[in-house]
């Protein structure tokens, strides 16, 4: 017998279609996320409290999912229902990123609670969660996001929140695994953990993403999944705006790429030679594979 169907009604509105935006760290979610937020008619989210406690406890402890499909599905509406909650106060708690994307103004709520048609959410992680909340929101819209793993590697090296997740009593590749959110999936990963540098570690996490968005596009039809790749999305941004609001339902407006935003092919200047042998050697294979080989 199919699982009953759950309808969420938030701000006095059947949730319908949300769309959620996934990615490796520094894939370049976030510019897509942006053009969202400023879509007319949708309150998307990036980081709201109630959703990130979730979001990260079943990225870190996938185990806790195994079995449990419909319970894990409830917690993750009922963590949407609260952060899609419109109210005075709502915004104080969101990220810097989630402020930056508005445009109404500094004080007060990001978005008139009564234009509200559709919902979604861009946060941190939730890549990890993403088959439990299909099971929670049949009929989400998925937009996956990938970038060439050395500019990502890059990134995560510049970004001291990113590397705070290597340190020693905060990785638990040991009592968890496999481990998708850094990327540890055999026991040849596992031995290897230990002795990589934090630029190997850093590969370890693209590749484990890239691994993870495959298997997604496995699993769900074009209909409910679509990926865009961070290269064209900074090149036209005007054609990925047109295919995104495709894609979503929506009239996606613009995608704007901040100045100074890294190119193709920018990683060259940051990276040594050590940092890259030690990317070929723990994710060399898929570079090439998703056509990041030169």
């Amino acid at each position: 017998m199919p699982p009953r169907a759950h309808i969420l009604v938030v701000n006095g509105r059947k949730v319908h279609q949300p769309v959620f935006v996934i990615g490796a760290p520094h894939s370049g979610a976030d510019l897509l996320a942006r053009a969202l937020k400023r879509t007319a008619g949708f309150h998307f989210t990036v980081g709201q409290p109630s959703v990130l406690s979730v979001v990260y406890a079943f990225a870190r402890t996938p185990s806790i999912q195994l079995g449990r499909g419909a319970a894990a599905a409830t917690v993750l509406r009922d963590a949407f229902a609260q952060a899609w909650q419109v109210s005075p106060h709502a915004c104080l708690t969101c990220r810097a990123e989630c402020r930056l994307a508005r445009t109404g103004p500094e004080s007060g709520s990001c978005v008139d609670e009564r234009n509200i048609s559709r919902y979604g959410d861009a946060s941190p992680a939730l890549m990890y969660c993403a088959e439990s909340l299909v099971d929670a929101f049949p009929d989400a819209r998925i937009v996956q996001v990938v970038r060439d793993g050395r500019a990502v590697v890059a990134a995560m090296l510049a970004d001291p929140e990113e590397l705070a997740w290597f340190r020693r009593g905060v990785a638990n590749v040991d009592t968890e695994f496999p481990n998708p959110f850094f990327g540890v999936e055999t026991e040849d990963d596992l031995a290897a953990w230990p002795k990589l540098s934090a630029a190997g570690r850093c590969a370890m996490r693209w590749r484990g993403s890239v691994h993870k968005m495959a298997r997604l596009r496995g699993s769900l039809g074009a209909e409910q999944l679509t990926t865009f790749r961070y290269e064209q999305v900074v090149s036209e941004p005007h054609r990925v705006a047109t295919a995104l609001g495709e894609f979503a339902g929506a009239q996606v407006g613009r995608i704007d790429v901040p100045p100074g935003q890294p190119g193709r092919g920018s990683w060259q200047r940051v990276l040594s030679p050590e940092q890259l042998a030690d990317i070929e050697r723990v994710a060399g294979q898929q570079l090439r594979r998703v056509g990041y080989g030169d």
